[in-house]
């Protein structure tokens, strides 16, 4: 198994990475989110792997974050999705963003991934659900996937119920995460007034 690799980074194409490790290039297919946050060719990079062994070849599928490797681990765990499908919803959706659309049996947001249909998402959601918690999308810190950091600085009790009131108002679960997790706040900030600048953002 390989669990990461470490070296430097040779070139950047539609869907993969090739990073040259001791003079050997390995290509690394990855999110198009994750491939949008690599550094310039020629720097260092560590990319968390998966190394799918079919019987005409052997793919590496690489993250940014060991966060982002398992969730692409849970996805491909759920029957009919393979590695494909799976680097195609995290770079429709980040880790978070995915997490949240599985809690908000948000079928729209992940059918948007290519290849995934509205029974595969449903699928995906059902399996899925007991894995991941709303808490681990609220405390859960960014390390680099693509999505604006948490800027709220309230309480994780004021965020969920400000998620919650907004997609019970029609919002889309990712949509109101990632309104909830840009709009600055402070400790002092009231689920009110949390709802109140997430509404404005989403306007």
């Amino acid at each position: 198994m390989i669990s990461y690799i470490r070296g430097e980074l040779v070139y950047i194409s539609e869907d993969k990475a090739v990073v040259d490790v001791g003079g050997v290039g390995y290509g690394i297919f990855m999110p198009a989110k994750s491939l949008s946050q690599l550094p310039p060719t020629g720097k260092e990079v560590k990319i968390h792997t998966y190394l799918n062994v079919k019987e005409d070849a052997m793919q590496l599928y690489g993250f940014l974050t060991r966060d982002a490797l398992e969730v692409f681990r849970l996805v491909i765990g759920v029957s009919g999705i393979g590695p494909k499908g799976g680097l195609g919803i995290l770079s429709q959706l980040t880790p978070d963003e995915l997490r949240f659309a599985v809690m908000a049996n948000d079928v729209k947001a992940i059918s948007a991934a290519p290849g995934i249909g509205k029974k595969t998402a449903e699928k995906l959601i059902l399996e899925l659900k007991d894995k991941l918690s709303i808490e681990d999308v609220l405390t859960h810190q960014m390390e680099g996937e693509g999505t604006v950091q948490n800027a709220s600085s309230c309480g994780q009790e004021v965020q969920s119920d400000v998620v919650q009131a907004l997609t019970a108002l029609g919002y889309g679960g990712t949509e109101a995460l990632r309104a909830v997790r840009q709009v600055e706040t402070d400790e002092n900030t009231t689920v009110e007034e949390l709802l109140k600048k997430a509404l404005k953002f989403l306007m």
